[in-house]
């Protein structure tokens, strides 16, 4: 046989897929197989989204409440947020040693685990846990329904940023990942208004500064308090090291070395890099894999809105030309998430990654002027050997021949 060498470079340095473990609660041994998914797409971000409102999943050993109250919660609503609640107890989660073991596994695929503890919304698990972080001292349960809670931590609590550093130290000596993910999204100022130490707090701080004056509609400016929480969040993980990274609402009032991940399409993004923020572009319109994949849902198994089918994620460009020179070197890179509010096993976050997953990471790695859909679908029918071999499950759209027959005749 001839010898072939091949020269290619992937066009961003973050080429990742998130994965949310909170909503519902997967193995060590499927994040091990998703992670085996990353690695055969050349992906080399793993982002791991560990607590939320719904459960709490990583060991805190200083706070072990997170863990015996968080991670549980005692039932879950049927439908999209319906009145009806099914009563079965539902958690897990993954100790210390078995997120070590996670993050080894991705090492030596050549993947970062990038951690994320959404912060300070998302948070009624830890509050449930601990009723004294919030504003009205609970008594709080882990969420039930999906969506956004009005309780939050209670930013003008002292014990509130003890629990932080330590949460963050705990998980800072897991994942040796330069960057820590912190949230920052759908923090309502609710609780904040009604709480007297918080309007105390607001009274004594600078209103944030707006990061661009036309970022209007995009984002409502950012809560002072908010922006006094997330400087001290900031603060404590450059001084251990770290680099923080959060959802698009934080850009407000955000230091200059904070990265930014653009979830609200791509122009908070866009806005971002130009004003010298580093940028993932991880946008609903095109990377939100939890999103439907075909208009007809009937027989689709995920019972979440929109429509993102395979092509529009192909079509994807995340520093395209409309952008600076300047804001494109700040564009890092993309990736696509999948929220597992309606994914309640392991095979439904299967489908709903594949084949999808497969057209992000032309995205990731392809120039765009390199870019042929239809050469695509030519290279994505004959990975889907390697889809079966491996027995995952992808949705079979382009394929109508691989499809169930007849959805009636069995």
């Amino acid at each position: 046989m001839n010898p072939v060498v091949i020269t290619d470079a992937p066009r961003f340095v973050w080429r990742g897929m998130h994965l949310d473990c909170s909503r519902h609660f997967f193995s060590v041994d499927f994040v091990k197989k998703f992670i085996d998914l990353l690695a055969l797409h050349n992906m080399n971000r793993f982002h791991w989204h560990l607590t939320d409102d719904q459960g709490w999943r990583i060991e805190i050993k200083k706070w072990p409440k997170l863990i015996s109250v968080g991670s549980k919660r005692s039932g879950t609503i049927i439908g999209t947020n319906s009145d009806i609640d099914d009563g079965i107890p539902y958690g897990g989660y993954y100790t210390q040693d078995e997120a070590r073991e996670i993050v080894a596994y991705a090492a030596a695929r050549h993947i970062t685990v990038i951690p994320e503890i959404d912060m300070p919304g998302h948070m009624l698990a830890a509050l449930a846990s601990y009723p004294e972080l919030g504003c009205t001292g609970g008594p709080y349960q882990v969420g039930h329904y999906w969506g956004v809670y009005k309780d939050v931590l209670c930013v003008s609590n002292e014990r509130v940023y003890q629990f932080v550093e330590d949460v963050l130290t705990e998980i800072m000596d897991i994942f040796p990942s330069e960057v820590i993910h912190i949230g920052g999204d759908e923090t309502p100022t609710d609780k904040w208004l009604q709480c007297p130490r918080c309007q105390a707090l607001q009274k004594q701080l600078p209103a944030p500064q707006q990061a661009a004056e036309d970022f209007e509609p995009l984002t409502s400016k950012l809560s002072p308090l908010q922006a006094h929480f997330t400087k001290k969040v900031f603060d404590f993980l450059t001084s251990k090291g770290r680099r923080a990274l959060g959802w698009d609402e934080i850009l407000d009032g955000s230091p200059q070395s904070a990265m930014i991940m653009s979830w609200r399409g791509t122009e908070p993004g866009a806005k971002a890099a130009e004003t010298g923020h580093d940028v993932v572009m991880t946008p609903t319109t095109y990377c939100y894999f939890d999103y439907q994949q075909v208009k007809d849902t009937q027989f689709e198994p995920s019972r979440c809105g929109g429509f993102i089918p395979i092509e529009k994620v192909y079509s994807l460009d995340p520093a395209p030309d409309s952008l600076s020179v300047t804001a494109r070197e700040h564009i890092l890179g993309a990736q696509a998430n999948l929220w597992a509010e309606y994914m309640t096993n392991e095979a439904m976050v299967e489908y709903q990654a594949l084949p999808r997953m497969s057209a992000l990471s032309e995205v990731q790695w392809t120039q765009p002027e390199h870019k042929d859909y239809e050469a695509f679908k030519e290279r994505l029918t004959r990975l889907t050997a390697l889809f079966e071999l491996y027995h995952y499950q992808y949705a079979k759209h382009l394929w109508p021949d691989r499809q169930i027959p007849s959805r009636w005749q069995f």
